[in-house]
């Protein structure tokens, strides 16, 4: 029988997707982290099928956590649900290894299709997302700059477009101030674009901050 984790750093949130799950009676065992850290810690010290895993979350983010997860436990399944847009970090953290990606205002029903989906071994893309990916395939040419991003590189980008410093960034992501300029650097070549002031004006233009 599976087991599953939920890594979400509100309570709330983490007690409504335990409710969801625990009408599964094919579930084994559910367990709960709060952070990034908490996350790591809980599949060193207990074999977890699934991890339902938050992009925003403290001490570490999902993005570094999924990296982390697949570097450590290659064989763990991680379906992404997060509060933000499809379209603003699924087709990134699909390709960053995660199984699946919901975002938070889906019906109860769809996510347990997601779960009962992902521990079958498949991966799971709402209709929605289907669509998005179909796209970038279809039309690879007509891509906008943003998606030449890694996850990383676009979590910067969208700090930075709303005026967040260097230092405050590092200290969110956890990571140096050396290395959110070379992150910088990156996604200013990567789109063509020289300031901070250019970076505003496409995430409002590509609705990227909502």
């Amino acid at each position: 029988m599976p087991s599953v984790l939920i890594a979400d750093d509100h309570p709330m949130i983490r007690t409504g997707l335990r409710q969801y799950l625990e009408q599964d009676r094919s579930i084994d065992a559910i367990g709960e982290a709060a952070s990034g850290t908490e996350t790591l810690q809980g599949l060193r010290d207990g074999c977890w099928d699934l991890v339902i895993l938050d992009i925003n979350m403290p001490e570490g983010s999902g993005i570094d956590t999924l990296r982390q997860i697949r570097l450590e436990h290659p064989d763990a399944r991680v379906l992404v649900v997060s509060g933000f847009a499809e379209k603003q970090y699924a087709i990134s953290v699909l390709r960053g290894g995660a199984s699946g990606y919901l975002a938070k205002d889906k019906a109860p029903e769809e996510f347990m299709r997601a779960v009962r989906t992902v521990l079958a071994g498949r991966r799971f893309v709402s209709a929605s997302l289907s669509e998005l990916v179909i796209s970038e395939f279809d039309e690879p040419t007509d891509q906008p700059m943003h998606s030449k991003l890694s996850p990383r590189e676009f979590q910067v980008l969208r700090q930075l477009a709303v005026g967040r410093s260097a230092t405050e960034i590092a200290a969110e992501l956890a990571i140096s101030v050396k290395t959110v300029s070379t992150y910088r650097t990156r996604v200013l070549e990567k789109m063509h674009l020289d300031t901070n002031a250019d970076l505003t004006t496409y995430a409002l233009r590509n609705g990227l901050l909502q």
